[in-house]
This record gives structure tokens, sequence and C-alpha cells, in this order.
């Protein structure tokens, strides 16, 4: 099954063998990968610079060349280190200038948004996170915000976060809820309203909530059985591989990130639903 790429997967998607970094070229992609889909998929790793994959998948690449590494062989990155520091602008134009053009990016909201503020008068730091981030233009995707796991459900706290969301109404949106009080159709019409999306948060610790309130379906997969560390099998890759093609077919955009990065799951793991995928 053809699919649109978002970003520049290669042109020979061959069934890879170890090491990874030898995987794939990145000269581009066919023509006939790019019209057949009116959604676009969006697959990385939830950041990348990880020392525990330089044996397995970085090999002898310079640290300083990780990105662009990352950049050749996925679609989309997310950015983690978004949500504890707010990073200058001269770091996002260092990003978009390492990476091919057609390469996205999706961000995490800062926590000061979400765990400090708890979404409460944040105007002026949503503000302040859309400034920073807009050398990106238009490689910037999506934007996460992961609530906290003790936050509640709080409908009049989330209307209000949503209506802040309109001082960044060019850029689409997600949010990572991890109480399950949030998994009703009151947040879910309420979201549908802004055209937000929920963040399908698969990890062991906190339940998941797969309800798709847009056209935007934005996934985090933690490790199934061991947050930030187990890898997902070839039978569940499968099986959101299958849910991707639906939504695809559905016009939707889809961003699948992998935050399995303890042990050197993620990069692994996105290679292997990018080539079901193909």
């Amino acid at each position: 099954m053809a699919v649109r790429w978002a970003g520049a997967p290669p042109a020979e998607m061959l069934y890879y063998t170890f090491p990874f970094r030898e995987a794939w070229s990145a000269r581009g992609l066919r023509n006939s990968l790019m019209r057949t889909m009116p959604g676009k998929v969006y697959i990385g790793t939830s950041g990348w610079n990880y020392k525990s994959w330089r044996e397995d998948f970085y090999g002898d690449t310079p640290q300083k060349q990780w990105l662009r590494f990352c950049a050749e062989r996925f679609t989309a990155i997310e950015v983690n280190g978004t949500f504890y520091r707010l990073q200058p602008q001269s770091t996002f134009e260092k990003w978009r200038d390492e990476t091919p053009g057609r390469f996205s990016f999706a961000i995490k909201g800062h926590r000061y948004v979400t765990h400090n503020k708890k979404l409460i008068d944040v105007e002026e730091p949503v503000i302040r996170c859309r400034d920073a981030a807009s050398p990106l233009g238009k490689r910037l995707a999506a934007v996460v915000w992961q609530l906290p796991a003790f936050f509640k459900k709080n409908v009049e706290r989330l209307e209000k976060f949503l209506q802040t969301l309109r001082h960044w109404e060019t850029m689409r949106h997600a949010i990572e809820f991890r109480h399950k009080t949030w998994f009703d159709d009151e947040v879910a019409e309420c979201l549908t309203k802004h055209s937000v999306a929920v963040c399908m948060s698969d990890a062991p610790d906190w339940p998941m909530w797969d309800r798709v309130t847009t056209n935007l379906v934005y996934i985090r997969l933690h490790g199934h059985t061991r947050k930030y560390a187990s890898s997902y099998n070839k039978p569940a890759l499968s099986k959101w591989a299958t849910r991707i093609q639906r939504w695809l077919k559905e016009n939707r955009h889809v961003h699948v990130y992998f935050d399995n990065d303890a042990e050197g799951a993620a990069p692994k793991n996105v290679l292997t639903l990018l080539e079901m995928l193909r």
C-alpha cells in the first residue's frame, strides 16, 4: 500500500538488515509514493541525542550530525527537549538548517504551561513558545501538550486553554491526557470544536485514550510493557500500521513518535513501521 509521506524517506525502501545505519539511503522519494493518499504520515522518534543508540544506529557518525542522520531515515521527529527548556530561536534555526527541506518537526509544549500553571493564565507562555519555534516555519507540523498524570478532568480549564491556543492558530495541536477522568464525550466534543487532537499515549503507567477528534491523529509510543524501554514487536506494529492506513484513507494526518529510547528500541521500531507502510 502506497503512502503519502510527510518527510523524505528514501526512494529504495528495502527490508533492512543490521546495522540500522546502513538500512536506507537518503535519495528522496518516488513520485508514485506522493499522490496516492490525501493524508500524510509523520513517523520518527521522540528526540535523537541518545548515546545508547551509537553502536546499533549511529555507528561512526559524529554526534553533531545525529539529527541529520535521523532526518535521512525518518519522515519527522518529535523534539522532547522543548518540554524542559524554552529553546532560543537560534536553536530552531540550527535544526531547520541541518535537515532536508521536506523533513518535519513536532515539538512538546513547555511544562510551565501544563505542569506549573496547569493551563491557567497561559497566554503569555504559549506566545513565547510560538515565537521561539517560528524559525521552523511550515516545517513545524504539530505541537503536543502533555498533562500531568495526576491532573484530573477540568473542562472549564481545558476550554480556556483551547481558546488560548488561538494565539497559535496556524499550528495543529494535540493533548496527551494521562488521567482517565478526561476520557469522555464532553472532553472529546470540546477538542473537536477547536480541531485539537487527542494524543494516543501507550505506556504501562497510565491508560491510553484512542479517541479521534479531528483530522489530526497523534500517537506517542512510550513502550507497552516497560516505560521508555520495551520494544514493540512486529504483531503490535502491524496493528498500528493497519490503523494508520485506515486513518490515511479517511484523509487524516497521522503522527507517530516512539519514546522507547532507553535501550535503543525507538529507531528500530520506526524503521520497521515505515517498512510496513511502504
